[in-house]
């Protein structure tokens, strides 16, 4: 239920809503009355396009979704998942514009980012889905241990004595030729299958690969292609897109245009749709320039037009297209599936 509220004179001097366009100023402003206390509402483009664009017909959802991106990106709103799972919106800076005598509890859940210490409408006080999965959120090693340094000042450890037979043979001295006497080697420690710490592996200590290629790993030395197939070539990028459209212009369009239809090529890039279509439509738009959300549509017709004399699709692909209302001079073939 729409609610009535107030709008301050700094609404219209406000450099964050000079960054969205005026559809989008307009939506905002009617943001404030459908929110409830809390400045929370339902985040359904068709929602709030059939309550504050009702007779507009020419601003349809998919407007009123890119006005609530443009909202988004400024800073204005917050669109986020309640713990039940859908999609909400608030106003950020709700508390600061509006000024309610006794507001009544919400019904909408809370905002984990904003309002997570708020009363949530579902869980009916404080969140606590999200209280739960931060409790249960595992924790990280510190990358610093609060351990002291180990030092090597410990006390040496008392040497056991050998046994007595080789005590006696490692207790004799042996002589040179030169006359001089030395001590002789005592006789290596036996280990379990260990080898010595201060020896070096006898492996080859492994480095990391140079990069790996698709293909076969015989290499032909006639080949300037190694492997024997070729990448696919990059997909382009709304960036790419766009400098297309511009270059085609013959005058620069002004930056707002610009970063509207950027921001329409990028959503339209997510949702799949493939670049040929896209360049299709700014082509298009470029041919005839209007408002920059009509490009969804120009890319709409470039996808579906269909030109005259295409087969139905429950006819033959052998047969000649043909037109219902048409006299065609042979019916038994133009009719075939018919008859």
């Amino acid at each position: 239920m729409a609610r009535i509220r107030t709008i301050k004179p700094e609404f219209f001097t406000s450099e964050s809503l000079a960054e969205v366009s005026v559809h989008a100023e307009r939506t905002f402003a009617g943001l404030f009355t459908l929110a409830d206390d809390h400045g929370r509402f339902r985040d359904n483009p068709a929602v709030i396009a059939g309550l504050l664009w009702p007779l507009r017909a020419e601003h349809t959802a998919v407007h009123v979704e890119d006005d609530l991106q443009q909202l988004a990106d400024a800073g204005l709103i917050c669109r986020y998942t309640g713990c039940n799972g859908r999609r909400y919106l608030h106003i950020v800076t709700w508390f600061e514009h509006q000024k309610i005598d006794k507001p009544s509890q919400t019904r909408v859940p809370a905002c984990s980012d904003h309002h997570a210490t708020q009363r949530c409408g579902t869980c009916k006080g404080t969140c606590t889905v999200f209280a739960e999965s931060q409790a249960n959120t595992p924790r990280g090693l510190p990358e610093t241990s609060a351990k002291a340094p180990r030092t090597l000042d410990r006390p040496t450890k008392t040497p056991v004595t050998p046994p007595a037979d080789e005590s006696a043979s490692t207790s004799s001295q042996q002589a040179t030729l030169d006359g001089t006497i030395e001590a002789p080697k005592r006789n290596a420690k036996k280990t379990a299958g260990h080898k010595p710490v201060g020896k070096a592996s006898p492996k080859t200590p492994r480095t990391l690969p140079e990069g790996s290629a698709p293909g076969s790993r015989i290499l032909d030395p006639g080949s300037t292609n190694p492997s024997g197939r070729t990448a696919p070539a990059p997909s382009p990028s709304a960036q790419d897109l766009l400098g297309e459209y511009v270059a085609a212009c013959v005058q620069r369009p002004p930056g707002d245009v610009i970063g509207h239809l950027g921001r329409i090529t990028r959503k339209l890039l997510d949702e799949g749709i493939a670049p040929e279509h896209i360049r299709a439509g700014l082509q298009r738009f470029a041919a005839n320039p209007k408002h920059p959300s009509v490009l969804t549509s120009m890319v709409n017709e470039a996808m579906n037009a269909s030109s005259a004399g295409l087969v139905r699709p429950e006819s033959r692909s052998n047969l000649r297209g043909h037109r219902a209302w048409a006299n065609p001079a042979d019916p038994a073939a133009a009719y075939a599936e018919e008859l």
